[in-house]
């Protein structure tokens, strides 16, 4: 009588506990076992590429993390925390599910420079669970003209993403000075607007949802380069920028005067609030400014970003987890000195950024000028043991620097 044998290992009948025999072949248990592992590391594996795991943070939870490291700005971070939530909804939605379909949301935030579109962005990288990166609108021309090709913004997706293109085509992507590609003229002109315009409608392909072809390292194309196709179907695209000028617009559709009789406008929107004309914004005013309609169209979620005036200037200064002065202090403590910004000191800082027009941005220049100086000497002085900023030491530090010479010139 012929051994009974594995017909998979190979072992002898005596050698394994359990021979399970079939018409032409035989299988033992420690091969039932392998074979058992083997099935669910796969179904673990199908399921998890079909149903993204993803970690679903509801919107009030996403807007407090926001808190932590922007202040303010409050309408901007709900409208940010919804966009983003439904993002994750919208991905986990079953793909066997055809009676709604759900439409991602792209974004479009408008604020002058230094209220926080870009941090706003960056504080949000931090709790997602979803490849992110920031793109700048400014570098971008039509394709086959000197500059960076539109698909060069989904390279950094890649990169963000550990060239894993799954996990790219349900990444967020936030686009930067977007009103730098605005249209030239109202006027269409018989030569090519390859860095406005034609990046727009370069973008459009991108935000709608389509199979692009991705260059791998970036730059240009080449004919014999090899391409990685990425669906952006599911990218969720956030775009920010200044839009300097814009308020004019505004004004004319609010018809509002800057002098003369009846300054007060009683519309739908009651008494206008001039100090603030963002807050009335519109697709209408996108489209004057220079977006083309087909750009506005594929951006439906529009929001704005408030003006800082003194007293959010001065909670960005203390308040938030990366503030300015909480960076200071950390910078001296390493050096072994304690340091004190007295309430004098940090209410000229603020009064001179207000004056400079630069936003929260202006805050870091203002506070470099105040103390380079005692950052270059008190590292080398080891008595030195606590540094006391007043309004008086701000003052003199400040008025040496190159900075003030921004006023005279003003």
């Amino acid at each position: 009588m012929a051994q009974v044998t594995c017909s998979f290992c190979g072992r002898n009948k005596k050698d394994v506990d359990l021979m399970i025999s079939g018409i032409h072949a035989h299988i033992c248990d420690k091969c039932i076992a392998q074979a058992n592992q083997i099935l669910s590391e796969e179904s673990n594996t199908k399921t998890n590429l079909d149903t993204p795991n993803f970690n679903l943070i509801k919107p009030v939870e996403m807007k407090e993390h926001l808190d932590q490291f922007v202040i303010g700005q409050d309408e901007a971070k709900r409208v940010i925390s919804v966009a983003v939530y439904n993002h994750y909804k919208r991905l986990s939605q079953p793909a066997d599910d055809d009676e709604v379909t759900i439409e991602k949301s792209n974004i479009v935030m408008v604020g002058e420079t230094g209220t926080g579109k870009t941090y706003l962005a960056r504080s949000l990288a931090k709790i997602l669970q979803v490849p992110f990166c920031i793109a700048d609108a400014t570098v971008l021309t039509e394709a086959g003209y000197v500059g960076e090709d539109v698909e060069s913004i989904l390279t950094r997706l890649l990169q963000a993403a550990d060239y894993d293109v799954e996990a790219a085509e349900r990444g967020i992507v936030y686009i930067d000075e977007l009103d730098k590609i605005s249209r030239k003229s109202d006027n269409p002109s018989i030569t090519r607007d390859v860095s406005g315009e034609g990046v727009q409608q370069a973008l459009l392909k991108l935000l709608e949802g389509t199979s692009v072809n991705v260059p791998p390292q970036g730059g240009r194309k080449h004919p014999d380069q090899k391409m990685i196709s990425v669906n952006t179907e599911n990218i969720l695209f956030i775009c920010g920028g200044a839009f300097d000028g814009i308020t004019r617009n505004i004004a004319n559709r609010l018809n509002t005067r800057p002098l003369g009789f009846n300054n007060k406008k009683t519309d739908t929107y009651g008494e206008v609030n001039k100090d603030n004309l963002l807050q009335y914004i519109t697709a209408m005013d996108l489209k004057s400014f220079g977006l083309i309609p087909e750009l506005i169209g594929r951006l439906p979620v529009l929001t704005h970003l408030n003006p800082l005036d003194g007293k959010a200037l001065r909670q960005i200064l203390t308040e938030p987890k990366n503030a300015l002065v909480k960076q200071y202090t950390k910078l001296f403590t390493m050096e072994g000195i304690e340091v004190e910004f007295k309430k004098g000191a940090l209410e000229y800082v603020v009064d001179k950024a207000l004056e400079f027009k630069l936003g929260a941005r202006g805050l870091r220049s203002i506070c470099e000028a105040i103390i380079n100086d005692a950052m270059f000497e008190l590292p080398s002085q080891n008595e030195v043991k606590k540094l006391v900023i007043t309004k008086a030491y701000a003052e003199e530090k400040f008025e040496k620097s190159k900075l003030n010479k921004l006023r005279v010139a003003g």
